[in-house]
């Protein structure tokens, strides 16, 4: 095993697909997690804690389209989630790339 921090980095960066495809912020971590994780020196536990916030993101978005029927708030809800989609990741990949450990808030340990 290797470490690259560069691949890390840009792991973390690429959540940010979102913004641009919808659906690319999942699917490009996941696949270089997948196809990384025996390579890279801790590729494995990024790439878990990216899946597990990506997940848990998109759970609290499920839950906020009924509460944004039913009383408005789950417009509030999906402006934070909106915002912490895009914050965290390029907090983490300076976490990364400074050699620390990054955290993702309010993610559910889905994949352990």
């Amino acid at each position: 095993m290797k470490q690259d921090r560069s691949l890390l980095v840009i792991t973390h960066l690429s959540q940010l697909l979102d913004l641009i495809t919808g659906f690319g912020g999942f699917v490009v971590p996941l696949i270089l997690w997948l196809t990384q994780r025996e390579r890279v020196l801790a590729m494995d536990e990024h790439g878990k804690s990216i899946m597990n916030f990506q997940i848990s993101m998109f759970i609290y978005a499920i839950i906020c389209i009924p509460l944004t029927l039913l009383f408005g708030l789950g417009a509030l809800g999906l402006l934070v989630i909106g915002v912490l989609c895009f914050i965290f990741p390029i907090i983490n990949a300076i976490k990364v790339n400074n050699g620390e450990q990054p955290s993702y808030p309010l993610s559910i340990q889905i994949i352990k």
